[in-house]
Protein backbone atom coordinates (compact mmCIF):
# COMPACT_ATOMS: atom_id res chain seq x y z
CA UNK A 1 0.00 0.00 0.00
CA UNK A 2 2.67 2.09 0.76
CA UNK A 3 4.40 1.80 -2.00
CA UNK A 4 1.08 2.34 -4.22
CA UNK A 5 0.47 5.87 -2.46
CA UNK A 6 4.19 6.63 -2.98
CA UNK A 7 3.85 6.33 -7.04
CA UNK A 8 0.59 7.95 -7.14
CA UNK A 9 1.77 10.79 -5.36
CA UNK A 10 4.55 11.67 -7.13
CA UNK A 11 2.53 11.42 -10.78
CA UNK A 12 0.15 13.19 -8.77
CA UNK A 13 2.95 16.09 -8.29
CA UNK A 14 4.44 15.71 -11.43
CA UNK A 15 0.83 16.40 -13.22
CA UNK A 16 0.44 19.52 -10.94
CA UNK A 17 4.24 20.90 -12.23
CA UNK A 18 3.02 20.13 -15.27
CA UNK A 19 -0.97 21.72 -15.76
CA UNK A 20 -0.52 24.23 -12.84
CA UNK A 21 2.97 25.49 -14.70
CA UNK A 22 1.52 25.93 -17.88
CA UNK A 23 -1.89 27.19 -17.14
CA UNK A 24 -4.35 27.99 -19.15
CA UNK A 25 -6.70 26.24 -20.78
CA UNK A 26 -4.65 22.82 -19.68
CA UNK A 27 -5.32 23.81 -15.82
CA UNK A 28 -8.82 24.84 -16.52
CA UNK A 29 -9.67 21.55 -18.09
CA UNK A 30 -8.34 19.45 -15.79
CA UNK A 31 -9.99 20.99 -12.91
CA UNK A 32 -13.17 20.28 -14.62
CA UNK A 33 -12.28 16.86 -14.95
CA UNK A 34 -11.95 17.01 -11.28
CA UNK A 35 -14.47 18.86 -10.91
CA UNK A 36 -16.92 16.42 -12.43
CA UNK A 37 -15.61 13.54 -10.90
CA UNK A 38 -15.42 14.84 -7.09
CA UNK A 39 -18.80 15.91 -8.20
CA UNK A 40 -20.24 12.37 -8.35
CA UNK A 41 -18.18 11.23 -5.34
CA UNK A 42 -19.76 13.66 -3.35
CA UNK A 43 -23.73 13.02 -4.53
CA UNK A 44 -23.51 10.01 -4.35
CA UNK A 45 -21.84 9.91 -0.63
CA UNK A 46 -24.17 12.26 0.49
CA UNK A 47 -27.41 10.68 -0.76
CA UNK A 48 -28.35 12.47 -3.77
CA UNK A 49 -28.30 9.23 -5.83
CA UNK A 50 -30.55 7.22 -3.36
CA UNK A 51 -34.74 6.56 -4.54
CA UNK A 52 -36.96 8.21 -1.99
CA UNK A 53 -37.78 5.23 -0.80
CA UNK A 54 -34.22 4.26 0.50
CA UNK A 55 -34.23 7.67 2.31
CA UNK A 56 -37.53 7.23 3.78
CA UNK A 57 -36.76 3.58 5.54
CA UNK A 58 -33.00 4.49 5.99
CA UNK A 59 -32.00 1.60 4.92
CA UNK A 60 -28.52 2.07 2.38
CA UNK A 61 -27.53 -0.75 0.09
CA UNK A 62 -25.21 -0.46 -2.93
CA UNK A 63 -28.67 -2.16 -4.48
CA UNK A 64 -30.61 0.82 -3.97
CA UNK A 65 -28.71 3.44 -5.45
CA UNK A 66 -29.78 4.77 -8.79
CA UNK A 67 -27.49 5.71 -11.77
CA UNK A 68 -27.14 9.39 -12.50
CA UNK A 69 -30.61 11.50 -11.72
CA UNK A 70 -32.09 14.28 -12.83
CA UNK A 71 -29.98 16.69 -10.06
CA UNK A 72 -26.71 14.85 -11.13
CA UNK A 73 -27.14 16.11 -14.96
CA UNK A 74 -28.29 19.48 -13.77
CA UNK A 75 -24.67 19.57 -11.83
CA UNK A 76 -22.69 18.06 -14.22
CA UNK A 77 -24.13 20.77 -16.99
CA UNK A 78 -23.81 23.17 -14.69
CA UNK A 79 -19.77 22.59 -14.08
CA UNK A 80 -18.89 22.56 -17.69
CA UNK A 81 -21.32 26.23 -17.54
CA UNK A 82 -19.64 26.92 -14.94
CA UNK A 83 -16.03 26.01 -16.60
CA UNK A 84 -16.89 27.97 -19.58
CA UNK A 85 -17.74 30.56 -18.34
CA UNK A 86 -14.93 31.08 -15.91
CA UNK A 87 -12.85 30.63 -19.70
CA UNK A 88 -14.93 32.84 -21.27
CA UNK A 89 -14.60 35.64 -19.03
CA UNK A 90 -11.18 36.29 -21.08
CA UNK A 91 -12.99 37.57 -23.87
CA UNK A 92 -15.79 39.42 -22.39
CA UNK A 93 -15.65 42.77 -20.46
CA UNK A 94 -18.04 41.47 -18.02
CA UNK A 95 -16.59 41.05 -14.51
CA UNK A 96 -15.61 37.38 -13.74
CA UNK A 97 -16.62 37.69 -10.09
CA UNK A 98 -19.91 38.23 -11.79
CA UNK A 99 -20.03 35.53 -14.14
CA UNK A 100 -18.82 33.36 -11.11
CA UNK A 101 -22.01 34.44 -8.76
CA UNK A 102 -24.38 34.50 -11.86
CA UNK A 103 -23.45 30.40 -12.46
CA UNK A 104 -23.90 29.63 -9.08
CA UNK A 105 -27.23 31.32 -8.96
CA UNK A 106 -28.12 29.36 -12.51
CA UNK A 107 -27.14 26.28 -11.00
CA UNK A 108 -29.10 26.78 -7.81
CA UNK A 109 -32.39 27.71 -9.80
CA UNK A 110 -31.64 24.96 -12.38
CA UNK A 111 -31.90 22.92 -8.95
CA UNK A 112 -34.65 24.01 -8.02
CA UNK A 113 -36.81 23.45 -11.18
CA UNK A 114 -36.13 19.80 -10.93
CA UNK A 115 -36.80 19.87 -7.53
CA UNK A 116 -40.24 21.33 -8.07
CA UNK A 117 -40.96 19.80 -11.49
CA UNK A 118 -39.94 16.15 -10.68
CA UNK A 119 -41.97 16.28 -7.31
CA UNK A 120 -42.12 13.98 -5.74
CA UNK A 121 -39.16 12.18 -7.17
CA UNK A 122 -37.04 13.80 -5.00
CA UNK A 123 -36.59 14.98 -1.28
CA UNK A 124 -35.25 18.67 -0.19
CA UNK A 125 -31.91 17.19 1.60
CA UNK A 126 -31.23 15.57 -1.61
CA UNK A 127 -31.42 19.21 -3.54
CA UNK A 128 -29.53 20.74 -0.62
CA UNK A 129 -26.69 17.90 -1.18
CA UNK A 130 -26.80 18.40 -4.68
CA UNK A 131 -26.15 22.02 -4.39
CA UNK A 132 -23.77 21.91 -1.49
CA UNK A 133 -21.49 18.93 -3.95
CA UNK A 134 -21.33 21.77 -7.00
CA UNK A 135 -20.17 24.60 -4.26
CA UNK A 136 -17.83 22.54 -2.18
CA UNK A 137 -16.07 20.43 -5.04
CA UNK A 138 -16.51 22.33 -8.55
CA UNK A 139 -16.38 25.93 -7.41
CA UNK A 140 -13.56 25.75 -4.57
CA UNK A 141 -11.26 23.47 -6.85
CA UNK A 142 -11.51 26.68 -9.29
CA UNK A 143 -9.98 28.84 -7.17
CA UNK A 144 -6.82 27.25 -8.08
CA UNK A 145 -6.98 28.21 -12.02
CA UNK A 146 -8.08 31.54 -10.51
CA UNK A 147 -5.08 32.17 -8.68
CA UNK A 148 -2.86 30.87 -11.41
CA UNK A 149 -4.25 34.09 -13.69
CA UNK A 150 -3.47 36.46 -11.19
CA UNK A 151 -0.64 39.47 -12.06
CA UNK A 152 2.08 37.18 -10.27
CA UNK A 153 -0.45 33.78 -10.20
CA UNK A 154 2.55 31.89 -11.76
CA UNK A 155 4.25 31.99 -8.31
CA UNK A 156 1.41 32.27 -6.14
CA UNK A 157 -0.56 29.24 -6.98
CA UNK A 158 1.95 26.92 -5.83
CA UNK A 159 1.18 28.32 -1.94
CA UNK A 160 -2.06 26.02 -2.26
CA UNK A 161 0.17 23.01 -2.55
CA UNK A 162 2.33 23.86 0.06
CA UNK A 163 -0.40 25.06 2.95
CA UNK A 164 -1.82 22.05 2.28
CA UNK A 165 0.18 18.66 1.22
CA UNK A 166 3.15 20.60 2.64
CA UNK A 167 1.02 21.13 6.07
CA UNK A 168 -0.26 17.25 5.79
CA UNK A 169 3.30 15.81 5.27
CA UNK A 170 4.83 18.21 8.09
CA UNK A 171 2.14 17.73 10.60
CA UNK A 172 2.16 13.62 9.86
CA UNK A 173 5.89 13.54 10.38
CA UNK A 174 5.60 15.53 13.96
CA UNK A 175 2.68 13.54 14.94
CA UNK A 176 4.15 10.01 14.53
CA UNK A 177 7.12 11.50 16.38
CA UNK A 178 6.16 12.94 19.35
CA UNK A 179 2.01 12.86 18.96
CA UNK A 180 0.06 12.45 22.33
CA UNK A 181 -2.98 14.39 22.37
CA UNK A 182 -6.05 13.59 20.06
CA UNK A 183 -6.86 16.46 18.05
CA UNK A 184 -10.66 15.07 17.26
CA UNK A 185 -10.46 11.49 18.27
CA UNK A 186 -14.14 11.39 17.22
CA UNK A 187 -13.31 11.59 12.90
CA UNK A 188 -9.23 11.21 12.86
CA UNK A 189 -8.25 9.53 15.95
CA UNK A 190 -4.35 9.38 14.60
CA UNK A 191 -4.23 13.43 14.37
CA UNK A 192 -2.65 14.97 17.22
CA UNK A 193 -2.03 18.35 18.51
CA UNK A 194 1.07 18.40 18.24
CA UNK A 195 1.09 16.86 14.84
CA UNK A 196 -1.33 19.92 13.53
CA UNK A 197 1.20 22.63 15.27
CA UNK A 198 3.84 20.57 13.15
CA UNK A 199 1.89 21.33 10.35
CA UNK A 200 1.03 24.52 10.46
CA UNK A 201 4.74 25.69 11.49
CA UNK A 202 5.99 23.61 9.12
CA UNK A 203 3.92 25.49 6.39
CA UNK A 204 5.16 28.52 7.68
CA UNK A 205 8.65 27.37 6.81
CA UNK A 206 7.93 26.23 3.60
CA UNK A 207 6.34 29.68 2.50
CA UNK A 208 9.23 31.48 3.82
CA UNK A 209 11.56 29.16 1.94
CA UNK A 210 9.81 29.53 -1.29
CA UNK A 211 9.18 33.35 -0.78
CA UNK A 212 12.93 33.81 -0.17
CA UNK A 213 13.57 32.34 -3.85
CA UNK A 214 11.04 34.33 -5.47
CA UNK A 215 11.96 37.45 -3.61
CA UNK A 216 15.62 37.06 -4.72
CA UNK A 217 15.47 34.81 -7.64
CA UNK A 218 12.56 35.46 -9.62
CA UNK A 219 10.37 39.13 -8.85
CA UNK A 220 13.22 41.21 -6.81
CA UNK A 221 9.72 42.28 -4.43
CA UNK A 222 9.83 43.59 -0.89
CA UNK A 223 7.92 42.15 1.69
CA UNK A 224 7.69 38.93 -0.32
CA UNK A 225 8.98 36.30 1.92
CA UNK A 226 6.82 37.81 5.54
CA UNK A 227 3.53 37.59 3.40
CA UNK A 228 3.95 34.05 2.36
CA UNK A 229 4.70 32.58 5.36
CA UNK A 230 1.74 34.84 6.56
CA UNK A 231 -0.41 33.33 3.52
CA UNK A 232 0.86 29.66 4.09
CA UNK A 233 0.02 29.66 7.90
CA UNK A 234 -3.29 30.90 7.54
CA UNK A 235 -3.75 28.29 4.47
CA UNK A 236 -2.10 25.57 6.78
CA UNK A 237 -5.06 25.83 9.55
CA UNK A 238 -7.48 26.15 6.37
CA UNK A 239 -6.61 23.06 5.21
CA UNK A 240 -6.79 20.80 8.40
CA UNK A 241 -10.37 22.10 8.20
CA UNK A 242 -10.57 20.68 4.87
CA UNK A 243 -9.45 17.42 5.70
CA UNK A 244 -11.28 16.87 8.78
CA UNK A 245 -14.28 18.34 6.77
CA UNK A 246 -14.53 15.68 4.51
CA UNK A 247 -13.71 12.97 6.81
CA UNK A 248 -16.89 13.96 8.89
CA UNK A 249 -19.00 13.33 6.10
CA UNK A 250 -17.58 9.93 5.26
CA UNK A 251 -18.69 8.79 8.93
CA UNK A 252 -21.68 10.26 8.75
CA UNK A 253 -22.50 7.77 5.90
CA UNK A 254 -20.19 5.23 6.88
CA UNK A 255 -18.30 5.01 3.84
CA UNK A 256 -14.14 4.30 3.78
CA UNK A 257 -13.34 6.22 0.50
CA UNK A 258 -15.15 8.47 -1.62
CA UNK A 259 -14.10 6.43 -4.53
CA UNK A 260 -11.05 4.29 -6.13
CA UNK A 261 -9.76 6.91 -8.99
CA UNK A 262 -6.25 7.23 -7.53
CA UNK A 263 -4.70 4.15 -6.55
CA UNK A 264 -3.71 3.74 -2.98
CA UNK A 265 -5.38 7.46 -2.05
CA UNK A 266 -8.88 6.55 -2.85
CA UNK A 267 -11.25 8.94 -5.06
CA UNK A 268 -10.59 13.57 -5.83
CA UNK A 269 -12.57 14.54 -2.79
CA UNK A 270 -9.93 12.15 -0.46
CA UNK A 271 -7.07 13.43 -1.98
CA UNK A 272 -7.89 16.68 -2.89
CA UNK A 273 -10.24 17.60 0.38
CA UNK A 274 -7.26 19.72 1.97
CA UNK A 275 -6.78 21.80 -1.61
CA UNK A 276 -10.07 21.97 -1.82
CA UNK A 277 -10.54 24.29 0.96
CA UNK A 278 -7.41 26.07 0.80
CA UNK A 279 -7.80 27.49 -2.81
CA UNK A 280 -10.11 30.14 -2.30
CA UNK A 281 -8.44 31.28 0.74
CA UNK A 282 -5.29 31.47 -0.60
CA UNK A 283 -6.86 33.49 -3.78
CA UNK A 284 -7.95 35.91 -1.62
CA UNK A 285 -5.01 36.44 0.69
CA UNK A 286 -3.31 37.06 -2.44
CA UNK A 287 -6.02 39.42 -3.61
CA UNK A 288 -5.69 41.34 -0.24
CA UNK A 289 -1.85 40.87 0.72
CA UNK A 290 -0.43 40.96 -2.59
CA UNK A 291 -2.76 44.18 -4.06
Amino acid sequence: MFVTRLISGIILVILALITMGYGEILLLLTLMGLSLVGYLELTKASGVRKNTDTLKQDKVTEQTMQSVNGLEIVGILGILAYYGFLYGSEYVTLDRHFLILFAIILLFMATMFVYVFAFPKFRSEQVMSAFFSFVYAPVCLSFIYLTRQLEIGIYVVWLILLCSWGCDTCAYAVGILIGKHKMSPHLSPKKSIEGAVGGVVGAIALGALYGLYVEEKVLQAENIVPVFAVICGIGALISMVGDLAASAIKRNHDIKDYGKLIPGHGGVMDRFDSVIFTAPIIYFLAMILLA
